[in-house]
């Protein structure tokens, strides 16, 4: 159980701060609550976390991919193409505006900073690939998510695209790229690498902040709730999260496969393909000037838009832990030499 607590203690706390959030909130005034969430300035916090993550990517192993782009490519349409388009059908869906809102934000998020480079490694494949796909869809992702949202929301809230853009470029591009930037000096390099995983402990901390936050807005709502509703609202709209993922890997594998990519470009293209990152879905869902306000989707608040992005969080590290093990265990399957699959150990 301790070992398990080690390794899996990001999930275990975010799973304890929404349920401990949702709890408190519920008992609160919404007066209280609010004067606790303003205590938190969430987009400096936004961007302080992609900071330290930008700047733990070591983007010395990117020059292969540059030379042979195309699985880096295919796993950018996928990202940023097939999991936007799946969102804008499946939203419609929805039993609650929180959860239409929020499924098309989690859709159209780009590549998580570390989970998809970290998975690769582990399953054997080329993580340069998966590298060079999250830098590339996290700094095209203020002008791909502002077109998405609009595209997918515009019947439902109103979205000023032309701002969302400008906030993402302050809040995730600048961030992104300073993160980089920082890493040229050899000193600051070895430190990133040396330390990556305390630093990746002080990101992460951040965003369970972030997350309990957004359960204590939500816990206030739940005050006026139909339980019974919500709670199938919610098991529906956490399996749509589930199939989009499962099928934006599955695509992007075989996909892969059809296109003669070898096996290490397909790994990294399915888990970077098919991943969302938490930080900017969560800023997104929550900024007061975007979907976090009292007043979007039709003139109501939305707190519960926030759901989804931690719904497609948490299935994606459980299933991607599953399909990575199984990558690693079984190399023959896939027509591969074992030496060439064997995995590289990392830090939580």
């Amino acid at each position: 159980m301790l070992d398990l607590a080690k390794r899996r203690w990001f999930l275990l706390s975010l799973l304890t701060l929404i349920t401990s959030g949702l709890v408190i909130g519920s008992q609160s005034s919404p007066e209280s609550v609010e004067s606790f969430k303003s205590l938190v300035p969430t987009r400096p916090l936004t961007a302080f976390v992609l900071l330290l993550m930008a700047f733990s990517l070591n983007s010395q192993q990117l020059k292969a991919s540059f030379k042979a782009p195309a699985p880096v490519v295919w796993a950018c349409l996928v990202n940023f193409g097939l999991l936007p388009i799946m969102g804008v059908f499946l939203m419609r869906i929805q039993m609650t505006p929180d959860f239409r809102i929020g499924l098309m934000i989690a859709a159209t998020t780009p590549c998580t900073l570390a989970a998809a480079s970290v998975w690769t490694r582990k399953a054997g494949g080329n993580d340069a690939v998966s590298l060079l796909t999250t830098l590339v869809t996290n700094t095209a992702c203020f002008a791909l998510t502002p077109f998405w949202l609009n595209l997918g929301t515009s019947q439902s809230a109103s979205l000023d695209a032309g701002y969302l853009s400008q906030r993402l470029v302050l809040v995730v591009l600048i961030p992104t790229l300073l993160g980089q930037a920082l890493r040229f000096p050899k000193q600051a390099s070895d430190f990133a690498t040396r330390n990556k995983t305390p630093i990746g402990v002080v990101a992460q901390s951040c965003i369970l902040a972030l997350v309990f936050l957004s359960a204590l807005g939500g816990g206030v709502q739940l005050q006026k709730a139909d339980i019974g509703t919500q709670l199938t609202a919610v098991l529906f709209v956490w399996a749509c999260c589930v199939a989009m993922h499962v099928v934006a890997l599955a695509v992007a594998w075989y996909g892969g496969g059809l296109f003669g990519f070898d096996r290490r470009d397909r790994i990294a293209a399915s888990f970077a393909g098919s991943q969302k990152t938490l930080p900017i879905g969560v800023y997104l869902a929550t900024d007061p000037e975007i979907f976090g306000g009292a007043s979007v989707a039709g003139g109501i608040a939305i707190p519960f838009a926030v759901f989804p992005m931690l719904m497609f969080h948490a299935s994606q590290l459980f299933i991607d832990t599953i399909v990575a093990d199984r990558f690693a265990r079984k190399p023959d399957e896939f027509n591969t030499p074992p030496e060439l699959n064997t995995p590289q150990t990392e830090g939580p």
